[in-house]
């Protein structure tokens, strides 16, 4: 292939907003592969990404072009033929510095070649132009009506009239700027040899009638001719146009080639990202699974933690009634201690009360003995 890559790299490509031209619109949903190519037939570099099929850089570098960058991760530059700025936004500071080299660079080698160009074409324009002249004029001569064979006369000395140049066709500048009637500037006529032809004896008048003739031929040749080479002109401003388009249609199928070469060229790049794209992908979805089961059981804790939420309300309204119930037994105690208080100390008064009948009583029991006992002898006394 004419193409090749020679660097590459990888970043998330955008392009400039075509409505507001300050707006960021990206054009790759992901990391996509960025390289640098390098066409020898044509000594031209370029700038192409590709996103699956479709090419989303395809930028031609020229000397006037510059690699800007904008923060420590994001670079940019316009493109005048796309009529676009690029923007592109690297993984680490390193590989955007790597990129911007290799633009300078092959910046540079574009500089280079383009003044190499130059130069071959200043040495090659005059060549270039008379090979045009014959290429696009010469081959509209066939069509001007068929061309008076040119007379010749013998000379004296037996020479042969010269043939017809450029300059007798055109006429030069002088004949251009004069009118038809100022036959001085026109080559001077001579007499062709005919069937007819008149020896030299004729009187004068016949050879000026003859000249007129061949004048007005050659005036009607020139002004056929002069025809010939504008429809010519016409002719070549149409193929020029043609040819044009047609450089247009084969930079085109040219860009489309590349295109599909890129494509068959990072096929295996794109298998081996797609593959380490579907890893990822299974990655994530493991990942996805298992934060769905963790906001599943995060769920569920919330769950339990409204249920234990539930039940310690209900916990503490129960432990506010007990703490009340306690308060009011414990009044309940403290007035039922005090009253115990009362009824032992009035029980203890009762007591003394009782030892103390109990006392008088036993003194009135020995005093009655006493009283019995002093009956009895009193009685025995007597009975005596």
């Amino acid at each position: 292939m004419g193409e090749q890559p020679i660097f590459s790299t990888r970043a998330h490509v955008f392009q400039i907003d075509p409505t507001t031209k300050k707006n960021w619109v990206p054009t790759s949903k992901h990391a996509v592969t960025v390289s640098y190519f390098y066409d020898s037939t044509r000594n031209v570099y370029r700038i192409i990404s590709l996103d699956g099929s479709k090419a989303i850089i395809n930028s031609t570098i020229t000397p006037n072009m510059t690699f800007t960058k904008t923060s420590q991760k994001f670079g940019q530059w316009a493109d005048s033929r796309a009529n676009t700025v690029y923007g592109l936004g690297f993984s680490s500071e390193n590989n955007l510095l790597k990129f911007a080299e290799k633009f300078a660079e092959f910046k540079e080698a574009a500089r280079l070649a383009k003044e190499k160009s130059q130069e071959k074409m200043e040495l090659t324009s005059t060549p270039s132009q008379v090979a045009a002249v014959k290429k696009n004029v010469l081959p509209v001569l066939p069509k001007v009506p068929p061309k008076v064979p040119v007379r010749k006369k013998e000379s004296a000395t037996g020479d042969l009239q010269s043939p017809l140049t450029p300059e007798s066709i055109n006429g030069t500048d002088d004949e251009r700027g004069t009118t038809p009637e100022t036959p001085q500037y026109l080559p001077e006529p001579r007499a062709e040899p005919s069937q007819n032809q008149l020896p030299f004896s004729h009187s004068s008048s016949s050879i000026n009638k003859h000249w007129e003739a061949e004048l007005a031929a050659l005036k009607g040749n020139n002004a056929k001719l002069t025809a010939a080479l504008l429809e010519s002109t016409a002719n070549v401003k149409q193929w020029k146009q043609q040819l044009a388009a047609y450089q247009e249609e084969a930079e085109r199928l040219h860009t489309r080639v590349t295109e599909l070469e890129c494509v068959s060229g990072q096929m295996t790049v794109i298998k081996s990202q797609k593959t380490e794209l579907n890893q990822t992908i299974e990655e994530l979805e493991s990942a996805l699974k298992s934060k769905e089961e963790e906001l599943e059981r995060l769920k569920e804790e919330v769950e339990s933690a409204n249920e234990f939420q539930t039940q310690k309300e209900s916990l503490t309204q129960k432990l506010q009634e007990t703490e009340e119930r306690n308060q009011t037994l414990e009044a309940q105690l403290v007035e039922i201690e005090q009253r115990l208080e009362g009824s032992q100390l009035e029980r203890d008064a009762f007591r003394k009360s009782l030892r103390t009948l109990l006392e008088l009583l036993d003194g009135k029991i020995f005093e009655l003995t006493e009283l019995r006992d002093s009956l009895a002898r009193l009685i025995e006394g007597s009975s005596s």
